[in-house]
């Protein structure tokens, strides 16, 4: 359904969709069987348009720094150090995106991040300051309850997740 690049890590692959947030754990792009599995985009995202508040890709946290293996370089400074890699590329068949990063963490297990939908701007609003709050360092970057975000998952090891979060700074139609 897209293309995803991290500018500073290794991520620069396509990226899937199907019908659960199971099925690319265990199979590769072109639907065989795999135990590294592929990148994919959550179910519930629609992405004909951006138009969901929080657009989240997951992969597996693989040692040999494949799929998402390498999204654990966003802890290290020297990666934070180089503002270059504030950036993520997100291309789609229907228009090319820009995010900005915002926050980035290492957090144990949790699913409250990974909310797709929202009942009002409040609530949008509350869930952004938490994501803000949790990183491990300050972008310096301002995000409303107007912008979109996207969301970055990966397994850090059995008990915990690295997370990145960026907000959508340009949009171009193709």
């Amino acid at each position: 359904v897209g293309w995803i690049q991290v500018d500073g890590t290794n991520i620069n692959y396509p990226f899937v969709q199907t019908k659960n947030n199971e099925y690319y754990l265990t199979h590769s792009f072109d639907k065989s069987w795999n135990s590294a599995g592929w990148a994919f985009l959550d179910y519930r995202n629609n992405l004909s348009n951006f138009e969901d508040k929080n657009t989240i890709i997951y992969a597996h946290g693989r040692i040999d720094q494949t799929m998402f293996g390498s999204l654990k370089n966003i802890l290290k400074s020297g990666w934070l150090s180089n503002t270059n890699n504030y950036t993520v590329k997100l291309s789609t068949e229907y228009e090319n995106t820009l995010w900005q990063v915002f926050s980035v963490y290492h957090i144990d297990t949790t699913s409250d991040y990974i909310q797709t939908s929202f009942t009002s701007t409040g609530e949008f609003g509350t869930f952004i300051s938490m994501l803000k709050d949790r990183s491990s360092h300050d972008f310096n970057t301002t995000v409303s309850a107007n912008d979109r975000i996207l969301t970055l998952s990966t397994c850090y090891d059995k008990t915990s997740r690295v997370v990145l979060h960026a907000k959508l700074i340009k949009r171009e139609i193709r």
